[in-house]
């Protein structure tokens, strides 16, 4: 197994930020991470390669390639086997030409033409080279972020939202080149609101809604709503553009158990109470009405 997670919870202060999370990944194999914006994707990123501000606490177990992912070990494969594509582009230096930053600096013949190969197999012209970052657009940054993880030969690649405020085609661009990464042999971790880019290119997708994973399934299973299980990814399914932009509102209900309770025409009394996780075919549930067999993470 590449990536393993068990038990993750993620805390910010006295906040729980992410409760229980849990994920296993195997080479090859595109994972996204689907949930709205502050149910705590973007921390969980940074706390998988321990770029987290003192304040962040995270507790669990995470794994790579079966052994404990120690600060010493994120610190040696960060940037090698294992990289981050981020959503800000204040990861790029300002002062520097891009492609000496694909380039991890160096100018010499080899790497400058693996640079120029790469840009070119993006659709980037060989004079983005000498750009400056403030100098390209949105769409490009993504793709120079791209094209800086393949200079190495990564393992994991974790991809946090790439695609905010592009537009669709480019946003489908640039989520077919983590496509083509995981094809290529690298396990990819997308984390990102857009549900429908996730389900074009993904083999799984875990559902998360307030910190919790409501649902773990495979991204084909999307092509209906009788294939998906909890309550949450029901409506989500329903909010896609092909399924009419049905919307229901929604607000969290204060307890222990479901947070659609008071939703969910087909709830139980029991609905109130900690709720396992359940295991359907290849599916994980967190719903005691999904039926399936129990299964504790």
């Amino acid at each position: 197994m590449l990536l393993e997670m068990e038990h993750v919870t993620i805390t910010v202060g006295q906040k729980n930020i992410l409760k229980d999370f849990f994920l296993t990944m195997q080479e090859g194999e595109f994972v996204a991470l689907v949930g709205a914006s502050g149910s705590g994707k973007s921390i969980l990123a940074h706390s998988i390669i321990g770029i987290t501000p003192k304040n962040v606490i995270c507790n669990g177990t995470i794994k790579y390639k079966g052994s404990i992912l120690t600060e010493e070990k994120k610190a040696t494969l960060l940037g090698n086997e294992i990289v981050l594509i981020p959503q800000n582009t204040s990861y790029l230096d300002p002062l520097m030409k891009v492609g000496f930053q694909v380039a991890k600096g160096k100018k010499d013949k080899k790497s400058l033409e693996k640079v120029k190969n790469l840009f070119q197999k993006y659709h980037m012209e060989e004079s983005a080279i000498h750009k400056y970052p403030f100098m390209l657009s949105g769409g490009m940054t993504r793709r120079v972020f791209i094209s800086s993880a393949l200079m190495e030969t990564p393992k994991l690649v974790i991809a946090d939202e790439p695609t905010p405020g592009l537009h669709k085609e480019v946003a489908q661009q640039v989520v077919s080149h983590f496509r083509e990464m995981a094809d290529m042999g690298a396990g990819v971790f997308m984390i990102t609101h857009d549900l429908d880019l996730a389900i074009s290119t993904a083999d799984k997708i875990i559902v998360l809604y307030d910190g919790k994973i409501m649902e773990v399934t495979k991204a084909i299973n999307f092509q209906s709503e009788d294939t998906l299980y909890h309550y949450y990814t029901k409506e989500l399914w329903k909010c896609m553009p092909k399924n009419g932009f049905y919307h229901s509102p929604i607000q969290q209900t204060s307890t222990e158990g479901c947070p659609f309770v008071h939703y969910c025409q087909k709830a139980k009394k029991e609905c109130v109470n900690k709720i396992p996780y359940f295991a359907i075919g290849e599916s994980i549930v967190k719903c005691l009405l999904a039926g399936g067999k129990k299964q504790c993470y």
